[in-house]
């Protein structure tokens, strides 16, 4: 089968490296190489944006790292069943004026049977941190691959 993998039906271990494999992805903040992970009509709710189709999906995300910059992202898988999966996540950016956000939120993802997400439904909530405050930091390091996101 050709596609990306891992493919549904997903079992915990699948799973875990589906949402390990977006992180990777969504932290090279390139939209054309993360837009390949999603079907061609592919349609997303992120916070209150509805987008719908893998061209404007490269557009969304090319305006969202213009705008929050120097951006870490971590996920964790919450739970799957068959073709789904639930991963709540958190991530840090300071926009240009030299804030810092830390945002946390949950997706719910829907796969096709040749591994690509046709759908995405995002919730977003951001708090402003100082910089000393700052958690994330790049891609995840091999050691803290498995460890939990904190609550706060």
């Amino acid at each position: 089968m050709t596609g990306r993998p891992p493919f549904p039906p997903f079992d915990e271990q699948t799973a875990v490296q589906k949402v390990q494999a977006a992180e990777d992805a969504w932290n090279t903040r390139d939209p054309r190489r993360v837009s390949l992970a999603y079907t061609e009509d592919s349609v997303w709710r992120n916070r209150d944006r509805f987008i719908a189709g893998r061209e404007a999906i490269v557009a969304f995300l090319t305006e969202k790292w213009e705008r929050e910059l120097d951006y870490a992202l971590r996920k964790e898988l919450w739970g799957f069943r068959r073709n789904r999966i639930a991963v709540r996540f958190q991530y840090e950016c300071r926009d240009s004026a030299g804030q810092w956000w830390r945002s946390y939120g949950n997706e719910l993802w829907e796969f096709t049977e040749d591994g690509l997400m046709s759908r995405r439904e995002a919730s977003i909530n951001d708090v402003a941190i100082a910089q000393p405050d700052r958690r994330i930091f790049g891609p995840r390091p091999d050691s803290e691959r498995g460890v939990l996101l904190p609550v706060q």
